[in-house]
């Protein structure tokens, strides 16, 4: 059975990103080392050509809210790299922080997104943090913007990591904001 064809069944003749029944064609998700089912996915033009490139269309992604709960390990790679992607986008951050993947998967999610190669995130001891770690405030730090002051001690649960390997993301006291990693220690 041709890949192509296992790709069909598998998602129902629908792109198993966002639906589309138009237009379907299968793209290896890099990186790959033999080419199988289990490292494609089926896409329909639009998905591909955003992908391959052009400038996302936020709200052609929206499907992704869907899409992120698939069994299928591929399709979760490609839902966490795109939203990845829209990282900017508030809903796109919502659901990154939601999206749970088993650590082979999260390994090839980040692998071609390019979070391997990059510079690591350290806290003030030197420790690495990654995404969905725990740390604790260790000093008074005012929010840009706000009135509002993220006190030390003050602890920041599922962080996420920033373009910037000097600032992580995270929730305090419910409005998400970047802080300086060098201002944080892991819990």
């Amino acid at each position: 059975m041709s890949i192509e064809h296992t790709l069909l069944e598998r998602s129902g003749h629908r792109c198993e990103l966002c639906g589309a029944t138009e237009n379907l064609s299968p793209w290896a998700v890099p990186p790959q080392e033999l080419a199988s089912s289990d490292n494609h996915i089926l896409l329909c033009g639009t998905c591909l050509a955003q992908i391959d490139g052009a400038e996302p269309d936020q709200n052609h992604w929206r499907c992704l809210n869907d899409s992120m709960w698939s069994q299928v390990p591929v399709v979760q790679v490609m839902a966490f790299r795109m939203l990845k992607r829209l990282g900017s986008e508030t809903w796109a951050q919502d659901l990154l922080e939601m999206l749970y993947l088993e650590d082979d998967t999260r390994k090839w999610a980040e692998a071609a997104a390019g979070v391997e190669d990059a510079e690591p995130t350290l806290d003030v001891n030197g420790v690495v943090l990654v995404a969905g770690d725990n740390v604790t405030l260790i000093k008074d730090l005012d929010v840009k913007g706000t009135s509002m002051t993220a006190k030390r001690g003050t602890a920041v649960r599922g962080i996420s990591l920033s373009d910037n390997p000097k600032h992580i993301e995270g929730r305090v006291n419910g409005q998400r904001i970047v802080i300086i990693a060098a201002y944080c220690k892991k819990s």
